[in-house]
């Protein structure tokens, strides 16, 4: 039966990026173009923040400082009301210049002489005592970084307007997350509701003027809303009370990965006062059943993933259709999206992270769902890790090509979990073929199959970065979390891709049940060779946290750790407490870690005794001083 003639609309709401567009909408518009549905999408994240810093925006934001009383006007709104004028008059262009659009005025904002500078520039004080001397970001960029130096006062600039927006405007706004703690694991509807039953604040009609605009040039029958993290919740959901005031008659459908992780047990019919369905895991094959659905073809007892509201209660119909093939659900389009708008940003300094926030990247898929699906933080159970589904390197690189073509693009984030060495070695044989010029980078496993031999393939395919999991470097603690890996094996491998000139990340995490003191000291011990050995070039520490979805979460007692029971409620489930009996103070032992790699990262203190970086007296590391060289052979 062919698909109804409806017209889709696809949403990316606030807040993802603003470096380029957050994927799920590229994702669904391309497959549901490849089946025959009129289908668009729109990107409301970036809009808001460029209809924020729009002239109209700048000056209601301006009123706003100014209604509020003189005592409640911090430093942020203070600086931003002095310097009113200056900001007016360098917006437009800073803002011009990190969508690539004027890279001359990098001079002027580096030079320190034109941007107003709020509290947010106080932190290149911590700088100032760099190997360079008296120039507080020479130690970063050196003496050739205009450009990156420039980018990174100008996304400063930005962030004392956030601050002034948040202080003044909605305290719960941010670039990345919006409104976040109103729906992270959080198991009442209540903040929610009683936050979307406020009266709007200016972000707030930005942002349903935005909605509106949208639905009255695209006219769409059906409205998808993805929200990836907690912090796009909010907005989504202010978007579709909006798209209901004007056009009651539009389907509204809720998914994305928060969903998938957090709104698996969904009691509360008060969501559906804003939405018409949710649905879990893949998007694919449930909408295609509420397209035919809507559309009069199928009856709600045979829908596929989907929550809808009956006589009052939530119910969850699944019929078990299987879902579509990963090598046919479509190429992800850019089409509709305003690829010359998106900023690129210099946050963090970190230098993967950097990759995050910097540039345009075309995100892509290898293969769906994890390869390994065992590690015992992850949540494994789920559809996103579970189901193991990879395309042909040929499909991929189809798809790479018709990307390309249409964006202009050449910069690839590859999106999996753990991309599959198979794939990946295959995908890096079709494009050493065709001659492919692309850049790329993307998440692995440190496992054994990453020779030398296949790293330096990966790079002359044009892989630039890797990052991957080494979580805690303790040997006892790899085997409980079954990485599968090895110390000296994630030695060996990521020493094969730095010498292939490849960045190598590290994701690291401390408070793993039962790790102790000696074991986080060990762990700092070995991550100090790695950097020392020329291994990894970056790296981030996490804390652990313990979800329902994970091994630890479903087993506790495997892992030698007690669970806190959950509040009740009907809405979201994700993080759950545990009660460790190590007693570890992992909050004390957190900051001489983030202290160390930070130093780490920029070359300083890498022959040192680890535990000097540590607020409190720790034990002597247990690890001999040189056991990475002799691993390294």
């Amino acid at each position: 039966m062919p698909l109804p003639p409806l017209r889709v609309l696809s949403v990316i709401p606030p807040m993802t990026q603003l470096n380029t567009p957050y994927p799920s909408t590229a994702y669904l518009t391309g497959f549901l173009r490849s089946r025959g549905v009129a289908a668009q999408q729109v990107d409301l994240a970036l809009g808001l923040v460029l209809a924020l810093f729009s002239p109209t925006g700048l000056q209601a934001l301006q009123a706003a400082v100014q209604a509020l009383a003189p005592a409640r006007r911090g430093p942020s709104l203070l600086a931003f009301d002095e310097q009113f004028d200056r900001y007016a008059a360098t917006l437009a262009p800073t803002l011009g210049f990190l969508q690539g659009r004027d890279p001359t005025l990098a001079h002027r904002i580096a030079a320190r002489g034109w941007l107003p500078e709020g509290p947010r520039f106080a932190t290149l004080d911590h700088y100032v005592h760099s190997p360079e001397g008296g120039d507080p970001l020479a130690w970063a960029f050196g003496a050739l970084g205009q450009q990156d130096r420039a980018r990174h006062l100008a996304t400063l600039y930005l962030n004392d307007l956030a601050d002034v927006v948040r202080q003044a405007v909605d305290e719960r706004f941010e670039f990345v997350r919006y409104g976040e703690s109103l729906a992270s694991s959080q198991p009442s509807f209540d903040p929610l509701a009683q936050a979307l039953a406020a009266p709007p604040t200016l972000v707030d009609e930005l942002l349903q003027g935005l909605a509106r605009e949208a639905l009255a040039m695209h006219k769409p029958d059906v409205l998808l809303l993805s929200v990836p993290f907690p912090g796009a919740v909010y907005g989504a959901l202010r978007i579709a009370q909006a798209a209901k005031a004007v056009q009651p008659q539009v389907r509204i459908v809720l998914g994305g990965g928060y969903v998938n992780t957090e709104l698996r047990e969904l009691a509360e019919p008060r969501v559906f006062d804003f939405v018409d369905a949710v649905t879990l895991d893949a998007g694919e094959r449930p909408l295609l059943a509420l397209l035919e659905h809507f559309a009069g073809q199928r009856s709600a007892g045979r829908l596929v993933r989907t929550f809808l509201r009956q006589e009052g209660a939530v119910r969850y119909i699944d019929i078990g259709e299987t879902d579509i093939p990963f090598e046919d659900v479509g190429t992800p389009t850019w089409d509709g999206l305003p690829m010359g708008q998106y900023l690129s940003l210099l946050d963090m300094l970190n230098p993967m992270h950097r990759l995050w926030s910097d540039g345009r990247w075309n995100k892509l898929t290898v293969a769906h769902g994890c390869y390994w699906k065992k590690c015992s933080f992850c949540d494994v159970s789920l559809d996103y890790i579970s189901r193991f589904d990879a395309a042909s390197a040929e499909t991929l690189a189809d798809r790479i090509e018709a990307i390309v073509k249409e964006t202009g693009q050449t910069g690839f984030h590859f999106v999996d979990e753990a991309a599959p060495p198979k794939s990946l070695k295959a995908l890096a044989a079709e494009i050493q073929k065709r001659q492919l010029q692309i850049s790329w980078w993307g998440n692995i496993r440190f496992e054994k199959t990453f020779t030398p031999e296949l790293c330096l393939q990966l790079a002359d395919s044009g892989c630039i970065a890797i990052s991957g999991g080494l979580e805690v470097a303790s040997d006892r603690l790899l085997k409980l979390m079954k990485k599968g890996v090895s110390v000296d094996q994630v030695a060996r491998v990521t020493k094969g891709f730095a010498d292939a000139g490849v960045l190598v990340h590290a994701y690291l995490m401390y408070g793993f049940p039962t790790q102790t003191v000696q074991d986080t000291v060990d762990a700092l011990e070995y991550v100090r060779q790695l950097f020392e050995a020329g291994c990894i070039h970056s790296g981030y520490f996490h804390r652990f946290a313990c979800t329902v979805h994970s091994p630890v979460g479903k087993a506790p007692q495997d892992y030698g750790v007690t669970l806190l029971p959950l509040p009740p409620g009907q809405f979201a489930k994700n993080d759950i407490g545990f009660v460790d009996p190590t007693g570890t103070d992992h909050t004390a032992l957190g900051q001489g870690l983030k202290k160390a790699l930070y130093n780490y990262m920029h070359g300083i203190g890498l022959d040192e005794d680890v535990r000097s970086w540590f607020p409190m007296r720790v034990p002597r590391p247990t690890v001999a001083r040189h056991r990475i060289a002799r691993a390294l052979g």
